[in-house]
């Protein structure tokens, strides 16, 4: 049987040392990846990490601050990480800005810009940055973390959900563009997880009553790990998903479920 092996290639999550990133980070680490933590603005987050990835699972491991919507600033994080750990054979586009969630008629029109960049502009421009090297060796993944606000299309959410599914439209097109040379492009789409920033909740009280209306709305009836939205990013990473290609994949609980 198969196992997530991941020996011998590289990965780049941007956003690694946010909530999901930092678990994204740890899941390829731990099926044998090297892992480039790219950040923004969490240089200490990024470098502890970096140093956990390289004590606990022996990978080589590197982090590199990068604005993702910048093209010069890719391509300046792209020959660091060449240099250091040479090509590229997984990226993880996780990186998203935060805004404020508004209703249409009171939303800031720069918080849609904010949305276009993180979500759209992102996927396009780390692409061109790194898929043609995935082009040349005639293998790579790219996995985009979207959500599943993107079908639920709820209040206040139509700057996120934009972005998103602007970003949906990209990979979904980028899949046919490239798929021939042996690249697989896929996103992941979590629902509310619980992280590092919750995950000591005493589900008995306050915090229960602030999660039931949510999970009482999900099959599963339970928030979903940021363990378990890395898994999907590893699967998809790996030979496993060999054959897989321009699937949005929901990791909520049956929440949302993508229909024929």
């Amino acid at each position: 049987m198969k196992t997530l092996d991941l020996t011998g290639r590289t990965a780049i999550v941007t956003g690694g040392a946010g909530q999901l990133g930092r678990a994204m980070c740890r899941g390829l680490a731990d099926c044998g990846a090297n892992v480039v933590i790219c950040y923004h603005s969490q240089a200490t987050f990024a470098e502890d990490l970096r140093g956990e990835l390289e004590e606990k699972y022996g990978v080589r491991a590197m982090a590199v601050k990068a604005d993702i919507t910048d093209a010069d600033s890719i391509a300046a994080m792209k020959k660091q990480v060449n240099g250091t750990l040479g090509y590229v054979d997984i990226l993880v586009n996780n990186a998203v800005i935060a805004h404020e969630w508004k209703k249409i008629l009171e939303q800031d029109v720069k918080s849609y810009e904010s949305q276009f960049r993180s979500g759209v502009l992102q996927a396009v421009l780390m692409a061109q940055a790194f898929a043609p090297d995935m082009i040349e060796r005639g293998h790579g993944r790219i996995i985009g973390i979207n959500t599943e606000c993107a079908m639920q299309m709820l209040p206040y959410q139509s700057a996120y959900v934009s972005g998103k599914r602007g970003m949906d439209g990209i990979y979904k097109i980028l899949a046919k563009e490239i798929g021939m040379h042996g690249i697989t492009v896929n996103e992941v789409a979590p629902g509310w997880t619980v992280s590092d920033n919750c995950r000591d909740y005493d589900g008995t009280e306050a915090n229960l009553k602030q999660d039931f209306p949510y999970i009482s709305t999900v099959p599963l009836h339970r928030r979903g790990s940021d363990e378990e939205v890395a898994d999907a990013v590893c699967f998809l990473a790996s030979e496993h998903a060999s054959f897989i290609s321009g699937l949005y994949l929901p990791v909520c609980g049956g929440n949302v479920m993508p229909c024929i």
